[in-house]
């Protein structure tokens, strides 16, 4: 006879139900598992027997089969382990089911300890979606669970604390949600550290308001980096549709943390200029997220951003584009979200003085030239904000006056992102930078001066039309942070000017 317990799979960002289906006949000993495994589902063999043995449960003696359903989708990871177990040990009959409404995820160590697992999250949505009222997960992913509602979340430290619950000795009790403590507690460095630099934190203040990305462009030692990982510090709170989002994104690949919940802070992911094509924007055989995709609802900041290889950041210009990954393989094809302010900092030149006032520049027009063509026009455009920060002034270092601190400056970026979703509400988007083209004419409107001003400058400056709309959003940031519907002459220049620079650099 059949006996079957409920699991669920991963495949990119969406989870589906598995029934995990055991059967022993009489026969030579034999322990197979079919239903396209991968090597981490067959080695749940070895885990699932020993684990068995070591905890005082009778391992069957016969032909065993295992198969995960559906068949034609390939599964992946240790998750079968406990759904496998649970199987086996009503085939035995050591167990009496059926577990009709509960679902099983966890991984088993050798001693029986059921050890924490990726995708967590995305697995108990499909679970309550379809149907079952409870789930059983690993004790460390509980919290991370029982973030959903409407489904009891049991978070399980053993097998043998799962068999006396199962059999009704031992009750466990609902996990209640509660956030990562770990993740409240953690503090970003403050722009009240920062001397000086007044343009460019307005500039930060504004990109942090409307979600905007944002290049900075300046000597060596200027503040680039300083400033910008300063910016999580200013973002505005997330809503609870943004910390689910955020937090299956981490939970599939793996970097929540033991004990984790909901991600309660906006990611903010840097890596390394070394980075391959996919390892920012994803890859594998069944592909996982990139730091394009980490970054979700957060900041992907790329330091010296003009020493990434030139494929790697063509491939950054569709998702930023989209806010959407795809990644394609032979067995299908998988997206992922990202949408993310981007953030660069470059040098103007590869010794970092080009321009600079008082120091002069050591390389030559053509060694200027090619440096800054790594990044590409397209590129360039989708920069919604170009920002020089200059060398600090000895008077600034000197100064014994506080800068403004990032708490004030962020309950104006909070009360600014409260009118856009107010504004845009049911539309399908949170903020000003994703506007969409047909969208530009009903909620970006210019007073008749702001008209010709921003047509004077489209002559003059050669502006494309992507350079255009973008302009069209920072003003209407620019106007938001003064609570003004319409857009006046001085919001439109402010935005103009924080698209000069490609003229100073890019077309010198």
């Amino acid at each position: 006879m059949v006996y079957s317990s409920n699991s669920l799979g991963l495949y990119g960002l969406d989870a589906f139900v598995v029934k995990v289906e055991a059967n022993i006949e009489v026969g030579l000993p034999y322990f197979g598992v079919v239903g396209l495994p991968d090597a981490a589902v067959k080695e749940s063999r070895d885990r699932v027997r020993a684990a068995m043995t070591n905890c005082g449960f009778e391992f069957p003696i016969g032909r065993i089969i295992v198969n995960l359903a559906p068949a034609d989708i390939r599964k992946e990871g240790p998750i079968y382990d406990l759904p496998i177990l649970v199987s086996l040990l009503m085939a035995s009959g050591q167990l009496k089911g059926p577990f009709l409404k509960s679902a099983f995820i966890g991984e088993l160590s050798l001693s029986g300890e059921v050890r924490s697992v990726n995708g967590v999250l995305p697995m108990t949505i499909a679970a309550k979606q379809a149907g079952f009222k409870s789930i059983f997960v690993p004790y460390d992913n509980c919290y991370e669970a029982a973030a959903i509602e409407g489904i009891n979340v049991y978070g399980v430290k053993d097998i043998a604390q799962l068999y006396k619950c199962l059999i009704g000795k031992v009750m466990i009790e609902p996990t209640v949600y509660k956030p990562s403590v770990k993740q409240e507690t953690f503090a970003y460095p403050d722009f009240s550290q920062v001397k000086g630099q007044l343009e460019a934190k307005r500039a930060l203040e504004i990109a942090a308001a409307g979600g905007h990305n944002v290049l900075l462009i300046g000597p060596p030692g200027s503040g680039k980096s300083m400033l910008s990982k300063r910016v999580p510090s200013i973002l505005p709170d997330m809503t609870f549709e943004e910390k689910i989002e955020t937090t299956k994104i981490h939970s599939i690949a793996g970097t929540l943390g033991s004990g984790g919940s909901l991600v309660n802070e906006r990611p903010f992911r840097s890596p390394h200029h070394t980075i391959s094509p996919a390892g920012l924007s994803g890859g594998g055989s069944i592909p996982k997220p990139g730091e394009i995709s980490l970054a979700h609802n957060g900041v992907l900041f790329l330091d010296e951003i003009a020493e990434f290889p030139r494929n790697t950041m063509e491939a950054l210009r569709q998702p930023i584009e989209d806010g959407i990954v795809t990644i394609s393989r032979v067995s299908g094809s998988l997206s992922y979200p990202c949408e993310i302010m981007l953030i660069g900092a470059m040098n103007p030149c590869p010794c970092g003085y080009f321009g600079h006032p008082t120091r002069p520049c050591t390389c030559s027009k053509s060694a200027v030239t090619k440096y800054l063509s790594r990044i590409s026009g397209p590129l360039l455009d989708r920069f919604d904000i170009h920002i020089e920060v200059p060398a600090v002034e000895f008077k600034d270092l000197n100064s014994s006056i506080s800068a403004e601190s990032s708490e004030k400056i962020k309950k104006r970026v909070n009360e600014t992102r409260m009118v856009q979703l107010e504004r845009y509400n049911g539309k399908g988007i949170n903020c000003n930078a994703k506007l969409k083209p047909g969208m530009l004419n009903k909620y970006c409107k210019l007073s008749e001066k702001a008209v010709k001003v921003i047509e004077k400058a489209f002559d003059s400056m050669g502006l494309s039309a992507r350079a255009y709309d973008r302009i069209l959003k920072v003003s209407r940031t620019i106007a938001d942070l003064e609570r003004s519907e319409i857009i006046n002459e001085r919001h439109i220049s402010e935005a103009i000017r924080y698209r000069s620079l490609d003229n100073k650099y890019w077309k010198h």
